[in-house]
């Protein structure tokens, strides 16, 4: 079912890629802003479905630390840039209501395109942060998360410091 499900979502995710990229009428900021999303939409669910779809199959579910830390950076990568780009999609789409007689010389290709560069260094930003706060812990005892996925609050409670501070 879960491959199932992660199989149409990157399917629907790469028709709408192909679509905006292929067709010459698809070329307004929106669609622009879209193809972004989608190509981020396919890496955020490519980080933690085919680990969680994997461990359905076998009977220890394990993943090491680098594992571990390498799903933690991509999971807040492509959230957080998906977040990001729907926020440039707000900005557009504001623009475009109310701004409608500036929005040709407003929204141009070049400001989309540092938009979009936008969104990924600040989700690199806020990921590189989120990851460096986590590997710098002690971790000590039994190294289990009740989690499909490793995230920043399952592995504090693995911390054998006080977390506090880094947990807000």
């Amino acid at each position: 079912v879960f491959l199932f499900f992660y199989i149409v979502i990157v399917a629907g995710n790469l028709l709408i890629v192909v679509t905006v990229v292929s067709s010459q009428r698809l070329n307004s900021p929106m669609y622009f802003f879209l193809c972004y999303l989608s190509i981020a939409d396919i890496c955020f669910s490519s980080v933690t479905a085919p680990k969680m779809i994997a461990d359905f199959l076998v009977e220890k579910k394990t993943i090491s630390f680098g594992g571990c830390m390498a799903q933690l950076f991509g999971l807040h990568f492509f959230g957080g840039a998906e977040i990001f780009i729907l926020t440039v999609m707000a900005y557009d789409r504001y623009f475009a209501i109310c701004r409608p007689l500036h929005y040709t010389t407003l929204m141009t290709r070049r400001v989309c395109g540092w938009m979009v560069m936008g969104s990924w260094v600040g989700a690199f930003v806020h990921s590189l942060v989120q990851t460096l706060i986590t590997v710098s812990l002690p971790f000590c005892g039994p190294n289990k998360i009740d989690h499909y996925f490793c995230d920043v609050h399952p592995l504090l409670q693995l911390a054998c410091t006080d977390t506090y501070v880094v947990g807000i």
